[in-house]
């Protein structure tokens, strides 16, 4: 579940990737959080992932407990940052994930993930913290204006194996935007949110 969360994010969020995850993170990846930008991430992820893994149907298998606590490292961003808001609803998502959708998240599946990742996250991250910062604030639009960036860029190239955990990434992101679109406190948030509720 956490895997999903932090996957998901960085999926959704450094690279569509599909497994992701999200965290996909989380996305949902998760998510490829900068220590520099958002330090207060450092103790939060772990904690919030711990306590969503719990509600999992089944272990996550070894090659997507990898995905899921080696998210940060593969994608080494030092801008881009998931904000409190949409980081709860995704992971929001993810706690629902049915068991059916849980057990997408396979061995073969989070190894194809795994290998993508190593390969080509340094760019994804690049690609992330030039995203960041050339978006208009606040931080909650630099978020989606960098995230579906990236992952309209990359997603093309996750490997065929994963592509049942990107179906899962979309639906978790296509939730969690709809209800942030309507649901933010901040009217920025909600315009921001409902632009990307579509996906990629």
């Amino acid at each position: 579940m956490p895997f999903h969360r932090i996957q998901r994010k960085v999926l959704i969020t450094a690279v569509a990737s599909a497994a992701v995850l999200a965290a996909s993170a989380h996305s949902l990846t998760a998510a490829p959080q900068s220590s520099v930008a958002a330090p207060q991430y450092q103790t939060a992820i772990p904690q919030m992932l711990n306590a969503s893994t719990q509600v999992l149907a089944a272990p996550l298998p070894p090659a997507c407990s990898e995905a899921l606590f080696k998210t940060k490292e593969k994608f080494p961003t030092t801008r881009y940052s998931v904000p409190d808001e949409p980081w709860n609803a995704l992971l929001s998502e993810v706690v629902n994930l049915s068991e059916t959708e849980q057990a997408e998240f396979t061995e073969s599946a989070c190894a194809a993930w795994n290998s993508w990742a190593t390969a080509n996250g340094s760019v994804v991250a690049q690609d992330l913290d030039t995203r960041w910062q050339n978006a208009a604030a606040p931080a909650c639009n630099k978020f989606v204006v960098a995230t579906m960036g990236s992952v309209k860029k990359y997603a093309s190239n996750i490997p065929a194996e994963a592509r049942k955990l990107e179906a899962l990434a979309k639906k978790i992101w296509q939730g969690a935007m709809t209800k942030l679109a309507t649901e933010a406190p901040d009217a920025a948030c909600r315009t921001a949110y409902n632009k990307v509720k579509v996906g990629w």
